[in-house]
């Protein structure tokens, strides 16, 4: 009991204040110390107007393929065939080029990493950088979903419709 009164009724230790009067003299900014480094940005300034057809390209096809990837690799796990072909076979088709970008922009990354050191660029707004990530996602699933269906099921369906898929 007594040690808890001793500490309710201890002074709390509070920093020291400094009181500015008129005597005492002004507070001054610490002075800094240059040693003569320079901090250089290593971001190109303005926006990059130098943008390839082929970048517009894969980006284009990028942001298309990749949702249809995982629309025909969701389709492939649950009914064990791919897209259906569609009207004048359009769905396939889609699916089949879709496929292609995705190996086509995981292909140019590599080369570009092999090339260079570093992956593609970003491109405008990142969207490049973005759909380079999407596409080695994609290809991620595309293994996992065709070694799954490969193991359960015995074959993993071909490009064109057969007889086990709208044959």
């Amino acid at each position: 009991m007594e040690a808890s009164k001793m500490l309710l009724f201890s002074p709390l230790s509070t920093p020291k204040m400094h009181i500015i009067t008129h005597s005492t003299p002004q507070l001054r900014r610490p002075k800094s110390h240059n040693l003569g480094f320079k901090i250089k940005s290593m971001a190109k300034e303005g926006s990059d107007t130098n943008i390839s057809t082929t970048e517009i390209a894969a980006i284009a096809g990028g942001l298309i393929s990749t949702p249809v990837i995982g629309w025909s690799l969701y389709t492939l796990k649950t009914t064990g065939c791919g897209l259906p072909p569609g009207p004048g076979g359009s769905i396939g088709a889609l699916e089949g080029i879709s496929y292609l970008v995705v190996v086509g922009i995981v292909g140019w990354s590599l080369y570009t990493k092999t090339k260079t050191g570093s992956g593609l660029p970003n491109g405008p707004f990142g969207l490049l950088g973005a759909v380079e990530g999407l596409s080695y996602l994609a290809l991620v699933a595309i293994i996992v979903v065709f070694g799954l269906q490969y193991f359960q099921q015995g074959y993993i369906p071909g490009p064109l419709p057969a007889d086990q898929c709208f044959g």
